[in-house]
């Protein structure tokens, strides 16, 4: 009889927990539905008046709008553009969500009816179409509206809410500025700091995650060619920088191919070259923009031996003099792997899946894409952080992928564009379920 009454009561037990998570799933998704259709304007309004990097002043000022209204106490102004909102309810741990908010130099070629058609200049004072190639309009509207559910639904949770509206992560330096302009110091030191970032290969529905490093460091370089300039129809009287940039550009493809360890991920990327004004004129020089991606400071190294050797070797069987040797300058600034707390990421994975189903909250592979959140992990406060993908993909796109091979729009491309309701719905309601989690659970090792 005692066992009987015991496996009753443990069974009560389990129902009642049963019970009251999927009360508070209902809780939240109910709340995400209810503020869709708001956000979606946001998104819209946020999609068609895009702004570069150090620049992004207007989309600040509707973020420090948006937090005062759900009751933030915000700051603007924080490492340049950068926004920070403090929502305190009572004793608990302190958790940050942080999203990104600069567009990038991009002509939009969606043919949305709310595709940018925005031209603005840089912050060197050069003019280009501008567009949000990398979702971070979608991360703005996602971020809101987990901040507004978790607002709503207060009575659930204890503790307090950092929300970082940060600039210029496309130029790998708003993070480090806000960080320089006293984020940890000013305002309450997070326990945790978690971020989503779009993917463009994930339905939309899904969420990505890998419990460890995520993304790949990066060392931007510039690479400036000299040669003899000359006319175009005497060549043989000029040693032409053009040609040599070009033997360059092939030979910089054997680094990753031949020297780097093949199970070491690594690329290196020659996205800009401008040499010369006329098609009659052989220049003075050629100048180089180089990405370089890696997870291990010895394949960076590696890499960066090389790239001058290639150089110089180049420059040597041209046969330019010591003082005609290219110059290569590699950034001086230390952008590493985003490595996620592996602990933190598979307490996120429970949550999430709590409220979505196991099979749309899914293990990916380390990409070799960027992101200057990697920053708020490497501080003297050891802070835990935490980044997952967000599938993106509409379910008609994503179907013809799968069944015709229909390619998907990358990030930084003219047509990339995020499936709103589905995408939105979905990283409000996982994040939203994760934080609230996580202020629950008594330690968090």
């Amino acid at each position: 009889m005692k066992l009987f009454f015991s496996f009753v009561f443990t069974s009560v037990c389990i129902l009642n927990i049963y019970s009251q998570k999927n009360l508070l799933n209902n809780e939240i998704l109910k709340t995400a539905d209810q503020i869709s259709d708001e956000y979606q304007e946001v998104y819209f309004y946020l999609h068609q008046n895009p702004e570069l990097s150090l620049m992004e002043s207007k989309t600040s000022g509707l973020m420090a709008d948006n937090l005062q209204k759900l009751g933030f106490e915000t700051t603007t102004g924080i490492g340049g553009n950068g926004v920070v909102g403090i929502f305190r309810n009572g004793k608990g741990k302190t958790i940050m969500l942080r999203t990104d908010m600069d567009a990038l130099p991009v002509k939009e070629n969606t043919g949305l009816p709310y595709a940018s058609n925005i031209v603005m200049k840089d912050s060197r004072g050069i003019e280009y179409p501008v567009m949000h190639a990398c979702g971070h309009d979608i991360h703005m509207t996602t971020w809101l509206g987990t901040l507004n559910t978790l607002v709503a639904l207060k009575d659930r949770w204890h503790g307090t809410l950092i929300a970082v509206g940060q600039p210029a992560e496309e130029g790998m330096y708003g993070a480090q500025a806000m960080i320089d302009a006293g984020l940890f110091k000013r305002f309450p030191v997070p326990d945790y700091v978690l971020c989503y970032h779009v993917s463009p290969d994930m339905q939309a529905g899904t969420i990505g995650y890998y419990p460890g490093p995520i993304f790949a460091g990066t060392k931007p370089a510039e690479v400036t060619v000299y040669g003899l300039g000359g006319h175009g129809a005497t060549p043989h009287k000029t040693i032409d920088p053009v040609v040599i940039a070009a033997r360059i550009i092939v030979d910089l493809q054997t680094i990753v191919s031949r020297t780097i360890n093949p199970l070491k991920p690594a690329v290196v990327t020659v996205g800009s070259i401008h040499g010369g004004t006329r098609g009659n004129i052989i220049p003075e020089e050629v100048k180089m923009q180089l990405s370089i991606r890696f997870y291990e400071n010895d394949v960076l190294e590696t890499i960066k031996e090389s790239v001058i050797r290639i150089c110089r070797g180049a420059a040597i069987s041209a046969g330019l003099p010591e003082e005609k040797m290219p110059l290569v300058v590699f950034d001086k600034s230390n952008d590493g792997p985003v490595v996620n707390d592996p602990l933190l990421v598979m307490e996120g994975v429970t949550s999430m899946r709590e409220i979505l189903g196991d099979s749309n909250v899914i293990r990916v592979d380390p990409a070799l894409v960027a992101e200057d959140f990697a920053k708020y992990g490497q501080t003297d406060e050891k802070i835990r952080i935490a980044l997952f993908w967000l599938g993106g993909v509409a379910h008609e796109k994503y179907d013809s992928f799968l069944k015709n091979g229909t390619i998907l729009s990358p990030l930084h491309s003219s047509t990339f564009a995020p499936d709103f309701p589905v995408t939105f719905r979905t990283g409000v309601s996982a994040m939203a379920r994760n934080v609230i989690d996580l202020f629950r659970t008594e330690n968090n090792h």
